[in-house]
């Protein structure tokens, strides 16, 4: 079962963007801060929690709930894009005084932190990051994202999910334990993103508002950020699991084009601060230390 998340050492709502944006901080006030970006799009951040709070220990963590994901409500009827959400990145940096910057992105947020520095590089007035993490990060390219929903499609419908499943439609748990049942259906709802579908267990269950989703999508169209990717030259970690649905092939590719190193984690899908939280934080921790902006000054 997850893990209880703690109460946040701050929270409000953001002033400066053009819907407001609920925000959430941990760790410690008098620490570098972290920018971490959730995936998505149209999720919220406490998917990320209680196991991304590690960072923490050595940071001040602000966390944002996407616009129409989580508590940050919008107008139905005004689609979201990939420039909404890179416009509203710029607002909560400058509302926050995020400077240096460092950005954490988890899947989708990793490319939303890429589409923001493509966009940087045009629009002078957003603010580059000085560092930036990139965990699993969402398919880079039209193409790989076809792949990953069909390999997606491909292990929710696998003899052991599908036995489970059936397991769970034959157990009588909706009608005698409805939160269990709840819980239960989600975790094989996410199964296939994990090396080992047991381990969906430990994850904090979310929704994804479906309209934010597609309008995000729709709007890159026939997208490829790689081929955007040369010439950037900031201090980057790229981390992905070998057993992610989402094609090795992107981080691979992400990683040459940032010319940054890539750490691939075995006995690990798409979710690794679940699957091997050690690891990752190991090579968290060392990109953070080795890259602190304040050091390198």
């Amino acid at each position: 079962m997850p893990k209880p998340i703690p109460a946040p050492r701050e929270e409000g709502f953001t002033t400066t963007t053009g819907s407001p944006l609920y925000w959430a901080k941990y760790g410690s006030a008098n620490s570098s801060k972290l920018l971490v970006l959730h995936g998505g799009p149209g999720a919220d951040h406490l998917y990320l929690l209680p196991q991304m709070l590690h960072l923490g220990e050595k940071h001040d963590l602000l966390f944002y709930d996407q616009r129409g994901g989580g508590r940050s409500k919008s107008d139905a009827r005004i689609p979201i894009t990939w420039e909404t959400h890179v416009e509203d990145l710029g607002a909560v940096v400058e509302e926050f005084g995020l400077e240096p910057l460092s950005i954490v992105g988890y899947s989708w947020g990793a490319m939303l932190a890429l589409l923001y520095v493509i966009e940087q590089r045009a629009n002078p007035h957003l603010r580059a990051p000085d560092r930036m993490a990139l965990i699993n990060p969402a398919p880079l390219t039209k193409e790989y994202r076809r792949q990953f929903e069909e390999e997606f499609a491909r292990r929710q419908q696998s003899p052991e999910i599908v036995a489970l499943r059936d397991e769970l439609a034959a157990s009588g748990l909706r009608e005698k334990d409805p939160e269990a049942y709840r819980q239960r259906a989600f975790e094989l709802g996410v199964a296939g993103y994990f090396s080992d579908p047991r381990n969906a267990a430990d994850l904090t269950p979310f929704r994804v508002v479906g309209r934010v989703q597609q309008s995000v999508w729709e709007s890159l169209g026939d997208f490829n950020l790689i081929s955007n990717l040369e010439g950037i030259n900031i201090p980057s970690l790229v981390v992905q699991g070998r057993d992610d649905p989402i094609p090795l092939a992107s981080s691979v590719q992400a990683a040459r084009a940032l010319g940054t190193n890539l750490v691939v984690l075995d006995e690990c899908g798409h979710v690794p601060y679940v699957e091997q939280p050690e690891r990752l934080f190991a090579a968290l921790d060392s990109f953070l230390d080795e890259t602190n902006p304040t050091e390198r000054s």
